[in-house]
């Protein structure tokens, strides 16, 4: 499946029941390989290899209480001392990013408070930086790299 980001090798597995996994660096398990899965290893790679960002400050599918609902956000990126910076929210490249999805990682966000969010299918990518001062979202034209999401706040 082409998506457009670089492609990075994963391990991955047969299962007996002709199910194929996929090694998560990240969780550091197998786990199901399905078209949102292919796009979460794909960007995080992406995030790792061209953006700098550390893969020890990357936590995927953590789950938070959001009005008393449990929920589990796709991945977060960390600083150094521990803050979330980036949430991140990936879809399988057939599901176009839309409205719901947006409002879904937005209201996750009003847990975590991070000052960006991230949003891709792995054929169309959409970076906000969220501006409090303004109570707006700023899209941006690429994806920032791990030293402007770590010295932005």
């Amino acid at each position: 499946m082409k998506l457009n980001i670089p492609e990075y090798p994963l391990r991955t597995r047969q299962k007996a029941e002709g199910k194929t996994e996929v090694f998560d660096e990240f969780r550091k398990k197998f786990i199901a390989l399905t078209p949102e899965e292919w796009v979460r290893q794909q960007f995080l790679h992406f995030l790792v290899n061209e953006k700098g960002v550390p893969s020890g400050l990357i936590a995927v599918e953590k789950g938070i209480k959001l009005n008393r609902m449990q929920k589990r956000f796709d991945a977060v990126v960390y600083s150094n001392d521990g803050n979330p910076l980036m949430l991140l929210e990936f879809k399988a490249p057939e599901v176009k990013p839309d409205q719901h999805v947006f409002d879904q990682i937005a209201a996750y966000n009003i847990k975590l408070k991070v000052d960006y969010l991230l949003v891709s299918n792995g054929l169309q990518h959409y970076c906000c930086k969220i501006d409090r001062r303004l109570n707006r979202f700023d899209f941006l034209e690429k994806i920032p790299d791990y030293r402007e999401l770590s010295t932005s706040r």
